[in-house]
């Protein structure tokens, strides 16, 4: 089952689909991926130097993986700034977190001059749904203070209520740099201009395997070979096929659900822009509106990935959606009566640290790679598009040289452990959450097992 967004996208401009991969060819950069990172390094790549010769292999349709099915907020990375200065330092953390914003704008323009629709920049609020929530960003908004930066307007629990349409909230975060998108639109949008430039696509082109031979690399499909000097894996998720890259990433699904067109009720109850919200819980619950008056409303915490396999668990209607429509409706109580129409799922690619990293794979010289997102990439995925377009053509600038090159974060347990731990969290996660939502102290049980959790795996605030 394809999402709300993509079933959208495919009904405006048609499936048009490029051809597969097929037979012998060759190009001096091979994209493996046609999601946001893969087309963002291709028109970084074509930005550079136009004479680049750039293939873009996909496995589904472009827009088919994590760029079609994500809430589509289009955020930066101010509210990681702290675990960015942990991890690369104060200034480089500051750089990084301004070219995420500019990167916000960026996409802006892309998408006007490109005829994308969708686009809305009203901000993002970092919200609170229950008590325990509460000043949640304090510690970021006064760490942020100390370096002369503001990019949050903190506000009251009847400011937040008042916005958003709903007296759940008892507060947030503003961020008025923040957007939103229709996902799909923009990475379809992507495609035709990426192809408008002499980017070669190839799609319903499952890559089997990759192989080094006379200096050069040869990604393979059931069907071809296409041959490159420096190859770019964005593949998000699906890159924990890559040993090196699996040790690093926790694959977790995220379940949404879509009601039907309200727009009269949405007024009525005063969210009435493009706002896009998350409140502050590990399992996250992350929600929007669209176009034509619907709430997207979408949660973190699904199914586990089990070491390198995806296979089908990750395609298809979300097995987690009871779960988000009761957040929906836990929410916006007064839209009990509005029925859920869409419901799909998807993969997060997660790191202990939160953040993306980028590198070379060790045993393919040539072979770059940028993985991570942990459920933040649409923004974030222009930053990534420079820094794999710099690497994949060997510059030594201001991209392939940033802090988040060849750093890779710390390892999650291996497998059986991460697996049968992961779910131990989940289910942990879940009993606290549904406690603190009643107003209720979690159980003992609960809190012990969440405290024996790895750093990264649940938040600070989570008393134990």
């Amino acid at each position: 089952m394809r999402s709300l967004w993509l079933q959208e996208a495919l009904a405006r401009d048609g499936e048009d689909d490029a051809p597969a991969l097929r037979g012998e060819e060759r190009a001096d950069v091979c994209i493996v991926g046609g999601g946001y990172v893969g087309l963002w390094t291709a028109l970084h790549l074509k930005d550079v130097d136009p004479s680049v010769d750039v293939a873009v292999v996909e496995g589904d349709v472009c827009g088919g993986g994590a760029s079609g099915r994500n809430g589509g907020f289009v955020l930066t990375w101010w509210p990681k700034f702290a675990t960015l200065a942990k991890h690369v330092g104060v200034e480089e953390a500051r750089r990084l977190c301004k070219v995420s914003e500019k990167a916000v704008d960026d996409i802006g323009t892309f998408c006007r001059a490109n005829g994308v629709d969708g686009y809305h920049q009203d901000g993002y609020l970092w919200a609170a749904t229950n008590d325990e929530q509460r000043d949640d960003w304090v510690a970021t908004v006064e760490g942020l203070a100390r370096y002369g930066e503001e990019p949050f307007v903190v506000w009251s629990p009847e400011e937040a209520a008042a916005r958003t349409g709903s007296p759940v909230h008892v507060g947030g975060a503003f961020e008025p740099c923040a957007a939103i998108v229709q996902p799909a639109l923009l990475a379809r949008g992507m495609r035709r201009a990426a192809m408008a430039r002499g980017v070669r696509v190839f799609e319903r082109s499952p890559m089997t395997g990759v192989d080094r031979t006379d200096g050069a690399t040869v990604v393979r499909t059931a069907a071809g070979r296409l041959r490159a000097d420096a190859v770019v894996l964005a593949m998000n998720a699906w890159a924990v096929r890559f040993a090196e890259i699996r040790r690093h990433v926790l694959v977790i699904g995220s379940d949404v659900v879509a009601t039907e067109p309200v727009p009269d009720r949405l007024r009525e109850i005063g969210w009435t822009d493009g706002m896009s919200i998350s409140d502050s819980r590990l399992l996250v619950h992350y929600y929007r509106t669209t176009g034509d008056g619907r709430i997207a409303f979408g949660k973190g915490g699904g199914r586990l990935a089990l070491g390198a396999w995806l296979g089908s668990r990750f395609e298809g209607e979300a097995p987690y959606a009871r779960a988000a429509e009761a957040g929906l409706r836990r929410t916006y109580p007064m839209l009990n009566d509005v029925p859920v129409t869409h419901r799909w799922t998807g993969p997060i690619d997660r790191t202990r640290n939160g953040l993306p990293f980028f590198g070379e794979l060790t045993r393919y010289p040539g072979v770059h790679y940028g993985v991570g997102f942990s459920g933040n990439g649409v923004g974030p995925s222009h930053v990534a598009g420079r820094i794999l377009a710099s690497l994949a053509l060997g510059r030594r600038d201001e991209w392939s040289e940033c802090g988040l090159v060849g750093s890779v974060p710390k390892r999650w347990p291996p497998e059986p452990i991460r697996y049968a731990g992961g779910s131990v969290m989940k289910w942990s996660l879940t009993r606290v959450e549904r406690a603190y939502d009643a107003g209720r102290k979690p159980g003992l049980l609960e809190t012990t097992l969440i405290g024996l959790a790895p750093t990264g795996l649940v938040p600070m605030r989570v008393r134990t």
